[in-house]
């Protein structure tokens, strides 16, 4: 199974701190945390490995949704928490996330499918808000 349109991916003007910091406000307000920002160029050449740019996974969760979810279909915890990342590529800010309704298509499950749809609009109006 090849998945085409798996990601929602945005360009800011805002540096790596200030999209991380908009996007913790952002998702604040829809009642999502983010439980671990992954600073993953820093592991990298921590372990002697490099990247040329800034690479963040920031992983988030909303408790009720998540609970909501993995009630429905525990293998859904495979996909929790959710992701967003924010890195730069050649110079530009980017903001994205591999897109729940994409990854819950994998499973046979209507009810799940529409959950993911609210989630996933739910993120990019956290991204844009943040943009």
């Amino acid at each position: 199974m090849i998945i085409l349109d798996f990601h929602y991916t945005v360009e800011t003007g805002k540096t790596i701190e200030e999209s991380i910091e908009s996007l913790e406000t952002s998702l604040k307000q829809e009642s999502f945390g983010v439980l671990w920002t992954f600073n993953i160029k820093e592991k990298l050449e921590e372990k002697g490995f490099s990247l040329d740019e800034p690479f963040f996974v920031l992983e988030v969760c909303n408790p009720e949704e998540a609970e909501r979810v993995i009630k429905e279909n525990k293998l859904v915890g495979y996909f929790l928490p959710c992701k967003i990342v924010v890195y730069k590529d050649n110079g530009t800010t980017k903001i994205g996330l591999p897109k729940p309704s994409a990854l819950i298509n994998m499973l046979d499950n209507n009810e799940l499918k529409e959950m993911a749809k609210d989630i996933e609009k739910r993120l990019i109006d956290c991204i844009e808000k943040a943009l």
